[in-house]
C-alpha cells in the first residue's frame, strides 16, 4: 500500500504519552497522522514537540495539530485516547464527525484514586459506552487498553499484544492493520462486548506494575502464527 492510499489518521486527546507514541509510530510507518486536543495551541506543542524529537533521530514525520472536531471531520479512521472522565464529553461533541468512519477506543474506566481495582462502568465498558453513544453509524473498535504508554515512546517493535474488539470484523482488520503498523500483534477478540475483559487487565497490570516496578504487557501464547 502506498503512503498516498493510506488512510489519514486523528488521535483525539493526542498529547499524551500514549497519544504521541502511538502518532510516532504511525507517522513512522507513513501514514498522515492528526493530533487533536481541546485546544489548537496544546495540539501544536505536541506536535512541533514530536517533530523535533524525531527530527533528532533524523526523520521527518508528517504530523499535524488541530482541535478535537477538526481533527475528526479531516481523518479516516480516528483514535481517542482520553482519560475516561473526558470520553463521554469529546465523543458528543465530535459525533456527527466520526458517521461512517472507524473509532479507535483506547479508553480505560480508571477510576482514581484506585486505578489498581477493577471498575468497569454499568454499561459493561468504556468500548460499549461508545458504540452505545455513537450508534451503528460508527464501527467503534476498542484496542491498545493493555499496552504502556512508555513502550510505544521506545525504538523497536512492542513486546506486547492488542486485543481488538468491536462488531464488524472489517472494522477489526483495519485496526489491526494500524496495531502491526505501530511495531505490535493484534488479535481478534470477539465483539464490542468483550472490550470489558481488555480493560479489566488494565487495572490487572497496573498492579502487577506496582509490585514488579515494570510496564507489564499481555501475550497470547498457544499460536505459531496468527492472521
Amino acid at each position: 500500500m502506498t503512503t498516498e492510499s493510506l488512510p489519514v489518521l486523528a488521535i483525539l486527546g493526542g498529547t499524551g504519552d500514549l497519544g504521541t507514541g502511538l502518532a510516532r509510530r504511525w507517522a513512522q510507518a507513513g501514514y498522515r497522522v492528526i493530533i487533536g486536543s481541546r485546544t489548537q495551541e496544546k495540539a501544536e506543542q505536541a506536535a512541533s514537540d514530536l517533530r523535533q524529537v524525531m527530527a533528532a533521530r533524523g526523520a521527518t514525520v508528517n504530523v499535524e495539530s488541530m482541535e478535537n472536531l477538526a481533527a475528526a471531520e479531516a481523518a479516516d479512521i480516528v483514535a481517542i485516547t482520553v482519560p475516561f472522565s473526558h470520553q463521554k464529553s469529546t465523543l458528543e461533541l465530535v459525533a456527527p464527525a466520526l458517521q461512517g468512519k472507524i473509532l479507535i477506543d483506547v479508553t480505560v474506566p480508571l477510576v482514581p484514586p484506585r486505578v489498581a481495582r477493577v471498575q468497569l462502568p454499568p454499561e459493561g465498558s468504556a468500548g460499549q459506552i461508545a458504540q452505545d453513544l455513537l450508534g451503528e453509524g460508527v464501527d467503534v473498535v476498542s484496542a491498545f487498553q493493555n499496552v504502556a504508554a512508555a513502550h510505544l515512546q521506545d525504538e523497536g517493535a512492542v513486546d506486547c499484544d492488542v486485543l481488538v474488539c468491536g462488531n464488524k470484523k472489517e472494522a477489526r482488520a483495519a485496526v489491526i492493520t494500524l496495531v502491526e503498523a505501530a511495531g505490535l500483534r493484534g488479535f481478534h477478540a470477539g465483539m464490542i462486548a468483550n472490550a470489558a475483559a481488555a480493560e479489566a487487565l488494565t487495572s490487572v497490570l497496573i498492579t502487577i506494575n506496582k509490585q514488579y516496578s515494570c510496564h507489564a504487557g499481555i501475550r497470547i501464547s498457544g499460536l505459531d502464527s496468527h492472521g
